[in-house]
């Protein structure tokens, strides 16, 4: 199941959780690594990433992973899961580190959730964004399949993905103010939430992946 899967590797953020889940849940092989003929000869792409944007863009474009991933969604057509700052990397651009130029695969922006943040009752929010939330789902999507509408995933973040195109946006939450959680497009989904974390639901989500064609 999935055959080999290919994660992104630029240096932010420990990813051996990313790949034993992964394992876990039946990937038949798991490479991390930024190696070109290594994601090259991947079944599937995860993009995962952690820290600070301008930090990870630096990096993407040192070691040509952005290349590397457009190759992949656009070239080689494989399935692609972005997690979390691999999703926000995606984007035009980011209002993070006084704003930074993303890659530009997704129209839209990375904001600031904003301070201070209140929920509909009025309660304080903190910012970053550390805990579970629940995730209301957009569209019917093979990665949602099996998990319930208004389940509950992980996060960690102080800035929320606004894409430009409705249509693409496949899961929302609320957080003090209406932010995208997922995005589909083609053989491209991307979560704001570490799945790897997210117990039951997010193992389910990374399952779907390795069973997903990459169609919607």
């Amino acid at each position: 199941m999935g055959g080999i899967v290919g994660v992104i590797d630029y240096g932010m953020g420990n990813l051996h959780s990313v790949a034993s889940a992964l394992e876990h849940v039946g990937a038949e092989q798991v490479i991390v690594s930024h190696d070109p003929a290594e994601i090259r000869r991947a079944d599937r792409v995860v993009f995962p990433g952690v820290g600070a944007i301008r930090d990870c863009m630096a990096e993407i474009h040192r070691l040509g992973c952005g290349e590397l991933l457009r190759e992949a969604l656009e070239q080689q057509h494989k399935p692609v899961l972005a997690i979390c700052v691999g999703m926000q990397a995606l984007m035009d651009s980011s209002e993070e580190n006084g704003g930074v130029d993303c890659l530009g695969l997704v129209p839209g922006e990375v904001k600031f959730f904003g301070a201070p943040l209140h929920d509909a009752e009025g309660a304080r929010l903190k910012v970053p964004h550390m805990g579970w939330n629940r995730v209301r789902q957009r569209i019917d999507h093979p990665l949602w399949q099996g998990i319930e509408d208004q389940s509950r995933f992980y996060f960690v973040h102080s800035y929320y993905v606004q894409a430009q195109n409705p249509e693409l946006v496949a899961g929302e939450l609320d957080y003090g103010v209406q932010a995208h959680a997922a995005l589909a497009r083609d053989n491209l989904f991307a979560v704001q939430f570490h799945p790897e974390k997210s117990a039951g639901a997010g193992l389910t989500l990374l399952r779907n992946f390795l069973n997903w064609n990459g169609q919607c």
